[in-house]
């Protein structure tokens, strides 16, 4: 069992400069993965995507890839005529507002789009020689921590399953309780109202009938059911948090039935210790990947 949320790290320092890494994760539905890097990189997102989509089926994980350079090599060039019309407009503004054209910054021209332009060549290769070592140590480190907090939900699951198979027991042992009460109340009825003349037979029906619509039986045998398929799901799958979240809302339905029948204070205070420790798991399944 693995956690959706994690965190993980790494800086690497390098001869002319850095590579970080940061992974981080919350909750989803699905899995919404976002990878930034600089724009220059953006040739190696499907390779990075790729592995990430190996290792992680659910969660929005969010990847930042920065590197720091020192020394680069950039050819700077210049667009002499640009600068020479941009210098010729910014003149005419000029002298429209009373001022000299002479007056008119380097600076100003220097910055208008275009009138300097740099050239670097990126080799992406060696740029991914240099990220991936530390990108995959950093992932290493991220899915290391999710499945530690997945070791430490699935033992908090355990116990409040553990519970719930407690409360199904509990149901089943009060069952033959509650039609033994159905019968006697009937036939208490029957009695108040007919005396002697009472007949067994139709006691009997009678019983039958508000046994069908009160009994628990099929309710105890699908709760144990699905309680089952939901420890099975939590020990053999992957990623068991959507099946989870379905089998916990059978399980939720089977418990507000058995609430719903129920003539006992005594199943109903478990009917509601059931309902919380089902809460509980409920609420630990969505950050469950």
């Amino acid at each position: 069992m693995t956690s959706m949320t994690g965190y993980a790290y790494k800086e690497v320092p390098l001869k002319d400069g850095s590579v970080s890494v940061e992974i981080k994760s919350v909750n989803s539905r699905f899995l919404d993965l976002s990878i930034n890097l600089p724009p220059y990189l953006n040739q190696l997102e499907s390779r990075f995507r790729g592995i990430m989509t190996e290792k992680i089926l659910r969660g929005k994980v969010d990847v930042y890839i920065r590197v720091k350079e020192m020394n680069v090599e950039e050819t700077v060039s210049a667009d002499v005529k640009a600068a020479q019309s941009y210098a010729a407009a910014i003149g005419q503004i000029a002298q429209a507002l009373g001022k000299r054209a002479d007056d008119v910054p380097l600076s100003l021209i220097i910055a208008q789009p275009g009138v300097l332009n740099s050239d670097r060549e990126y080799d992406i290769e060696k740029y991914w020689n240099m990220i991936s070592p530390v990108f995959n140590e950093t992932l290493g480190t991220f899915c290391d921590d999710r499945a530690r907090e997945g070791a430490n939900l699935y033992k908090d699951l355990l116990v409040k399953l553990d519970r719930l198979d407690e409360c199904a027991s509990f149901f089943k042992e009060w069952q033959p309780k509650m039609e033994k009460l159905f019968k006697d109340q009937i036939t208490q009825k029957f009695n108040e109202l007919l005396g002697d003349h009472a007949d067994e037979q139709r006691i009997m029906t009678e019983t039958a009938a508000m046994l069908v619509k009160y009994t628990i039986n099929e309710e105890i045998v699908r709760l144990h059911s699905h309680l089952s398929a939901l420890r099975t799901e939590m020990k053999d799958s992957p990623a068991p948090g959507k099946k989870m979240d379905f089998l916990c809302q059978e399980i939720n339905r089977e418990i507000n039935t058995i609430g719903s029948k129920n003539q006992f204070s005594e199943v109903g205070a478990m009917v509601i210790t059931a309902k919380d420790s089902l809460e509980n798991i409920r609420e630990q399944a969505r950050n469950v990947e």
